[in-house]
């Protein structure tokens, strides 16, 4: 059970994580933060379908893993569901056609190694 939780924490983050880019990488930069202008930007995001997916997304991640925390200890639950940083790099990549660095790459197969660890223990 603990490793279904950790796995759809993993994938409601990384599509969360997915949409959000792609909604903000088709708005304009925020320049004018008064409060008209910003209800006027958040009026718009929020008509764009994408962006409620992915608040959706995050909110079944949180509750999930509230659920994980009460059953596994913190020092498993945040560690393993790491894991999504992992997943996020390959699909930046493919998806968003992000370019990733060789440092990035390493830092991602870090984590995935250290994902590892824990699954071993």
């Amino acid at each position: 059970m603990k490793w279904a939780l950790v796995a759809a924490i993993v994938a409601t983050t990384t599509a969360s994580d997915l949409l959000q880019s792609r909604v903000m990488k088709a708005e304009v930069e925020v320049r004018d933060f008064g409060p008209a202008r910003l209800g006027k930007r958040l009026g718009h995001l929020l008509a764009q379908p994408q962006l409620p997916a992915a608040i959706a997304c995050m909110a079944v991640s949180f509750f999930a893993f509230l659920t994980l925390l009460s059953m596994a200890e913190l020092s498993f639950a945040v560690p393993a569901t790491a894991a999504s940083y992992v997943l996020e790099t390959m699909l930046a990549r493919m998806l968003l056609h992000e370019r990733v660095q060789a440092e990035r790459w390493a830092g991602a197969m870090l984590v995935a190694g250290g994902v590892a660890l824990l699954a071993g223990s």
